[in-house]
């Protein structure tokens, strides 16, 4: 459901006056706690915000998608500093995710290989996050997490392709609409100061 307030931050950033920013570009919104099928397998949404306000989980059987709200313990967690991020709602949401039994098997949708490992991982356990997450393992506090995540998220670069990323996702997907010439833009948000904009002599 929070996909709507994604929507309200980033329209008027991209002017996307094609966008209602009413959730009505998908087709379902899920709120916490709600199932749904996928053939014979039965989903539960779990809302897992910070990362965006938007962040779910999926738990199917003793498997949790998790998204981009954990990577693989060697690396941590997701960054909190995106326009509707919440370092706080993050730590709970990642302490709601290791309430799940620890023999849940929780699936990662990036790695980033953690300096020592050459391999890319996609699949770890509640266990393994509890025993050894390097941001929230052996029980960190929400304090510690915040101050962490606070100053770790302070000194990243932005995401190469987060601008087109963007358009395309508070679209469900879609492209946005084709202006009079038939071709379609991703738009890059530039502000000039009148000062930026004179000409040096």
């Amino acid at each position: 459901m929070h996909i709507k307030q994604v929507q309200r931050i980033f329209r008027p950033l991209f002017d996307a006056t094609d966008m209602a920013a009413d959730g009505g570009d998908f087709d379902d919104l899920f709120g916490d706690g709600e199932r749904f099928r996928v053939g014979d397998l039965e989903f539960t949404v779990m809302s897992t915000p910070g990362h965006t306000p938007a962040d779910v989980t999926y738990l199917v059987g003793d498997a949790a998608f998790v998204g981009d709200t954990l990577f693989m313990p060697d690396y941590g967690t997701a960054r909190a500093d995106f326009p509707g991020g919440d370092a706080r709602l993050l730590y709970r949401s990642i302490q709601r995710l290791l309430a799940l039994p620890p023999a849940t098997r929780i699936f990662v949708c990036h790695d980033y290989k953690a300096p020592g490992r050459d391999q890319f991982a996609w699949e770890t356990s509640v266990a393994e996050q509890l025993a050894g997450n390097v941001h929230v393992g052996q029980g960190a506090s929400e304090e510690e997490f915040v101050a962490m995540r606070t100053a770790r998220d302070s000194r990243l670069s932005t995401p190469r392709l987060l601008l087109p990323s963007i358009q395309v996702n508070i679209r469900a997907g879609r492209f946005p609409k084709a202006e009079a010439n038939g071709v379609t833009y991703l738009r890059v948000p530039v502000r000039f100061t009148h000062a930026a904009a004179s000409p040096t002599g």
